[in-house]
């Protein structure tokens, strides 16, 4: 069964299709990418939600448990992979769980 496109207009106006009821604008999407550092190694859902915990640095991660970081919405196991492998080259750990 083919889905049905819907045709939406972000506030920047920039006008895109979506299957689902995502609000999320791909073109506004690419252009607050950034273009280096550990927030452009990650997907968007994964950076949306690195961002809404205030994590933007490797050593912000010190701050958290890893069961706290795979508790975020977006955060998937190719965003921890890419995480986790950026925290060993900066010698991170994670917060200890209690």
């Amino acid at each position: 069964m083919k889905t049905k496109l819907k045709y939406k207009t972000c506030p920047n106006g920039h006008r895109f299709t979506k299957s689902s009821e995502c609000p999320v604008c791909p073109q506004c999407e690419k252009e607050q990418k950034p273009k280096g550092g550990l927030l452009s190694l990650v997907a968007a859902p994964a950076r949306r939600a690195l961002q809404g915990a205030g994590i933007e640095l490797v050593n912000d991660f010190s701050k958290f448990t890893k069961e706290e970081i795979l508790q975020l919405h977006g955060m998937g196991p190719k965003a921890l992979d890419v995480i986790e492998s950026e925290m060993k080259k900066g010698k991170v750990k994670f917060k200890k769980s209690k």
